[in-house]
């Protein structure tokens, strides 16, 4: 299988994975279960998971290996901002804070910094290109996704993001599902908050435990904590074996931050299977950007972003 295919598969993946557990976020599994059964079938389009993880393609295809923090600032303050007239819709609190920091005039790090958010998913839900443009070396995916992070988050946040874009990295090369999860494990602290979660997740998975009470941050009143998310992701990655279809429906099924979880699965799953491996009833609801959080991206599709990412390994 080509790079090509499997980095297609990837952002395809993260996409139908973003749009299928749209509907899902903030939900609990009963609730879930309730209304769904099993949520299969995409209702709607993608969230902001999808078109920030299309800038962040953009930023490698321009920048490549080279890419710094104040690339991506720069980035941020001539693409997103002039194009933003009051709050962004649909965006994170990290990255609604980062934009905040970022009229006011401040630079990386203090910009992942300021707002207090930097422990959230933003960077982990965008990771997965950074894993696509390293395959088979997840030290520099987790080091290349880092730069993007410093602008947007802090601590466990960039940790999550570390840890997708090793996972993707490792899939990419076509790496098992536990080789995947190791590699994940691999570039981030083993006294973090995120590997603390990761094996805490992937235990309860092999004995049969509740993942919630392994991992989820229940007291907390948002989802988008990112050691809470990737390790949920991970888990659904290796609860479906791999496979695009079994990874995502089981990541959205546990609600919480439904669309990151299923965007997560979706791109690790998608890069070890590759396009084929996404389900074409799937992928045919994936259309262009519209553009809702990040007007810069309308109009692309992650088929061509994906090609674009490839040409510059």
């Amino acid at each position: 299988m080509s790079y090509r295919d499997k980095a297609r598969g990837s952002l395809l993946g993260l996409a139908a994975g973003d749009a299928l557990g749209a509907p899902a976020e903030n939900l609990t599994p009963a609730q879930i279960t309730e209304r769904w059964g099993r949520l299969t079938e995409i209702e709607g389009g993608g969230t902001d998971d999808t078109e920030y993880a299309i800038f962040a393609s953009s930023l490698l295809v321009r920048h490549g290996h080279r890419l710094t923090p104040a690339d991506v600032a720069a980035a941020y303050r001539s693409e997103i901002i002039p194009l933003i007239a009051g709050p962004m819709k649909g965006a994170g609190f990290s990255e609604l804070g980062t934009v905040m920091a970022l009229r006011s005039g401040l630079e990386p790090p203090l910009t992942g910094r300021v707002h207090a958010h930097g422990w959230s998913d933003g960077l982990a839900m965008r990771a997965a290109p950074y894993g696509i443009f390293c395959p088979g070396d997840p030290v520099e995916a987790a080091r290349l996704v880092e730069q993007d992070g410093l602008v947007s988050g802090d601590g466990e946040g960039i940790l999550g993001g570390r840890a997708v874009a090793g996972a993707v990295a490792a899939a990419m090369s076509g790496a098992t599902p536990e080789e995947v999860a190791d590699a994940a494990l691999s570039v981030i602290p083993a006294d973090s908050w995120t590997a603390r979660s990761i094996t805490r997740a992937r235990r309860a998975l092999a004995d049969g435990g509740d993942l919630h009470r392994a991992v989820v941050v229940s007291h907390y009143p948002w989802t988008d904590v990112a050691p809470e998310a990737v390790a949920l992701a991970l888990a659904a990655f290796l609860a479906g074996g791999g496979d695009v279809e079994e990874s995502v429906t089981f990541g959205v099924s546990l609600g919480r931050d439904a669309d990151t979880i299923g965007a997560i699965a979706g791109a690790i799953a998608g890069a070890s299977q590759g396009e084929s491996g996404v389900p074409a009833r799937w992928a045919a609801r994936v259309g262009p950007a519209t553009g809702k959080c990040l007007p810069v991206v309308k109009g692309r599709h992650v088929l061509d972003v994906a090609d674009e990412l490839v040409k510059g390994l």
